[in-house]
Formats: structure tokens, sequence, C-alpha cells
């Protein structure tokens, strides 16, 4: 179907530019004819005003013209040659004498410039000069000097294509360009359109592969392309596969978005469910047994509730903040700082947790580390984010070490654990979010890490992982050094 539509519209348009050529060229060819004729003229004639010159006496001895010699030549020049009109101008251009007694002459003068170049032969291509019958048009003429005791006394001027002759070639022309020229345009339209149908036909029969591979395209065949090699249009092949291969992409990433959506929403309703109903079922105990409980089981029963809802809250909470952080809605606020002190400070801050795990925190800070450049407090809540990982993961009497370099214009921060490690079928996905912890006896939302890995890509940083199971991961991340 595409291929027939661009067919015809191809072939429509080539219809009415040959259409228009060919009245072009035959206009073209009717006026290059014209011209070589008047041309040809000129030259074959060019001599007969000299003639004229030559063989008529044209002042008497008192030097006035001698019109009755100049009469009976012009006449039998006339006669002979009946396309001629024979003029006689002074030295100024003004018209003195001429022999059309049923002509009607409407100029008075002529221009002298192209007379004098016929007779300087100047030029050799066709010279055109006033016409005197008529007030706009010129044609092709001859000219000569009149002289008498070597002085300049006028001019013949000798109008090569009469009036009459003119109408005449007019009325030839007008039958010529019906006849000759509707079979010249139509027989060269015809076979030329022919050509350029079937050349059409060709070329357009070759995008069969292209609309092909489209159309397969469109049906939800996502894997269909076309064979750059084999195509004849292969920069359109090129430009398609490359289209495909990009929708194709982004349909397989809508595709996981949604599955991923799917899984996110199961698992933050199960999240949501699991402290709600704890709320709800202890609270609902206290309305309905309170005069029965005791204060410990009371005690006991507000505890649960507010644990549950600390955890509900922070699971909402970070909920926000990763939609902020994903819909670029948060604000960088960018000053250098010491990630050595940050990193000392924080350390001394988790010492307590790590204790009751019998955990070590190991961090040996260097002399004369370079000041990074960043949010500080988005970086503070990045290495959080991190050092709650490990203590999550890592087992009692475990280690986590902490350490700071210089490289180049970069400042390195990483943080090792000798936790439980990572499955290599799960690191992949490790920043994803809501990423589940394969311990359901871990506490957590999911959340850090694609928390973490979303702020460093706001920095134009990204966080490495390195993890072997039962051995320990290790997370890095650098900054830019402030110059």
């Amino acid at each position: 179907m595409l291929q027939k539509k661009l067919f015809y519209r191809l072939a429509f348009v080539f219809f009415i530019v040959l259409l228009l050529t060919s009245i072009i060229v035959t206009v073209v060819a009717f006026e290059t004819a014209q011209n070589y004729h008047d041309e040809a003229n000129q030259k074959l004639n060019a001599k007969l005003a000299r003639f004229t010159n030559d063989h008529v006496n044209t002042f008497l001895p008192n030097g006035l013209i001698d019109s009755t010699a100049i009469n009976d030549v012009m006449h039998s020049m006339m006669v002979i040659n009946p396309d001629v009109e024979v003029y006689l101008l002074d030295t100024a251009g003004n018209i003195t004498f001429h022999v059309a007694p049923d002509k009607k002459v409407v100029r008075t003068s002529v221009n002298l410039t192209p007379i004098k170049s016929f007779i300087n032969n100047e030029r050799n291509a066709s010279i055109k000069g006033d016409d005197p019958r008529h007030e706009n048009q010129q044609k092709v003429f001859s000219a000569a000097a009149v002289m008498k005791d070597e002085v300049l006394k006028g001019y013949y001027y000798i109008i090569l294509a009469s009036q009459e002759r003119a109408g005449v070639l007019n009325e030839l022309k007008k039958s010529f360009a019906i006849n000759t020229g509707s079979k010249l345009i139509l027989f060269t339209m015809l076979g030329s359109f022919l050509l350029g149908l079937f050349g059409f036909w060709y070329q357009v029969n070759k995008l069969k592969p292209i609309t092909a591979a489209m159309l397969a395209f469109r049906k939800g065949d996502y894997t269909a392309r076309v064979t750059e090699k084999q195509s004849a249009f292969s920069e359109l092949a090129k430009t398609f596969n490359s289209m495909a291969s990009q929708i194709e992409e982004s349909v397989a990433k809508i595709k996981s978005i949604d599955h991923f959506r799917k899984e996110l929403i199961a698992n933050i309703s199960h999240d949501l469910r699991t402290p709600l109903s704890i709320i709800i079922g202890y609270t609902e105990t206290l309305q309905m047994k309170d005069k029965d409980l005791s204060l410990d089981e009371k005690n006991r029963f507000t505890t649960n509730i507010l644990e549950s809802s600390k955890r509900l809250n922070g699971l909402v909470n970070q909920l926000f903040e990763l939609s902020n952080l994903e819909n670029n809605q948060v604000t960088l606020q960018k000053e250098p700082f010491s990630l050595e002190e940050l990193v000392s400070d924080l350390s001394s801050r988790y010492e307590i947790l790590a204790k009751k795990k019998a955990i070590q925190i190991r961090f040996e800070p260097k002399d004369n580390l370079p000041l990074a450049f960043g949010d500080l407090s988005l970086v503070e809540r990045v290495i959080q984010n991190l050092m709650d990982n490990a203590l999550k993961f890592t087992n009692e009497g475990g280690l986590i070490t902490l350490s700071i370099a210089s490289e180049g214009d970069k400042v390195l921060f990483k943080i090792s654990d000798t936790g439980i490690g990572i499955p290599p079928n799960q690191l992949s996905a490790v920043f994803d979010r809501y990423m589940t912890d394969s311990d359901k006896d871990k506490k957590g939302t999911g959340l850090g890490l694609a928390i973490a890995n979303k702020i460093m890509e706001l920095h134009s940083s990204k966080i490495y992982v390195l993890s072997k199971l039962n051995e320990g991961t290790t997370f890095s991340f650098s900054l830019p050094v402030h110059i």
C-alpha cells in the first residue's frame, strides 16, 4: 500500500514536471530557430546595402537627393525581394527617403548605434536595429554609409524582414506549434513518462523489505529489522534499524518499569500492611481488654504500637525522599567540606550500635586530604545509608572498614564489611528501588541504597559495589576535589 501511494505521487509529480519542461523546451526551440534564421538572413544579405550604395547615384550634381534614381532601384529591389524595406537616413539617423507607398512608417528616426556597429563589423552575432514601421520592435538589417567627396552624408538602412513577412511567419509559427510542437511534446512526454514510470516502479519496488519490516514492527514484532547491505536504500534501512532498536529498548524498559511497579506496589503494600495490622491489632486489644490487661502488658502493647508507627513513618518518609530525588525536586547546595571529618563524626555516632552486635568500626584518616565539593547534608545521607546497610548485614564479631583517599581530581570514599555478601544474581539490581532483602529477619525498607545512588547521580557520580557471598561487600563513590 505504501509503495503504491508513493509510486502514484511520484508519477503525478513527474508528469507535471515533464509537461512544464516540454513546454519550456518547445518555446526555447522556436525562439532559437527564429534567432538562427534572423542571423543567417543578416549574414547572407549583409552586403545588400553596400551594393545599393555602389549602384545608385544617391545625389545630383547640385547636392540634392536623386529621388528618381533611388526610387527606381528601391522598387526593383523590393520587387525581387519583397522581404526588404529600404530607407535613406541622414547623419543623425532621421529618415529622409523611403519607398513604401502602401506601407505606414511610424518612426521619423532610428538609433544609429547598431548601424555603426554593423558597418564597423564589431560583432559577429546578429545585430538588430529599430523597425521604422513599429515603435517598439527591432529587426535584422543591412546598412552602408553614404559618402560624397569623402564626407559622410547619411546611411542606407535596409530592413531584411518586412512586416508582411513577419505576419506570415507568425501564422506559420502558430500552425507549426499546433501540429509539430504538439506532436513533439506528445511523443517526448509519452516516451519519457513511460521510462520514468518504469524507473519509479523499479526503485519503489526496492522499498518492499523496509515496508515489510515496518509493517511487522507495527504489528508488534519489535525484532523486525532490514538487512542494510541488501537494501537499495541503505541509509533509510540504517535509520529504521536504529529507530527500531531504540523503540525496542524503550518498550523493554517500559515493560520492566511496569513489572517493577507491580512488584513495588506489592512490596510496599506488604510492608505497610504489617505495621498497620500490628497497630490496629494492639489498639483494638487495648480498647477491648483495657481493664483486664496488666500495666506491663499495656506498656508492651504501646511499645509495639510505637515501634510499628516509627517503621511506618520511616517507610513513608523514604518513599517521599526517593520520589523527590527522582523527580529532580531536590536542589543541591554544594560547598567545600572535609569528607574526613564527616566520616569520622559518623563513625563515632555508629559505635554504640556497632557494640551491640560486637562489630568493630575501623577508620584510619590520612594526612593532607583535599576538601571535597558537594552537598554536605546529602553526602551525609549517603554514608548513613551505607553504614546502616553494613551494620544490618554484618554478623556479630564482624568488621566494618572506612577509608578515604585522594585520586587525581577526585576524593574517593570506600566502606567494606565482612558480612553475608550479595548473591551474584542480585548484584546488578542492588540499587533498584525496593530491592527486598533475601533475609526476612533483617529489618529495612529496601529503599536506602536506591536513595544513596540517586543522590550520587545528582552529584554526577556513581556508587560502585563489589561483593563475595559469605565474605563481605564493598561500596565506594567519589566526589570532585574543591579547587
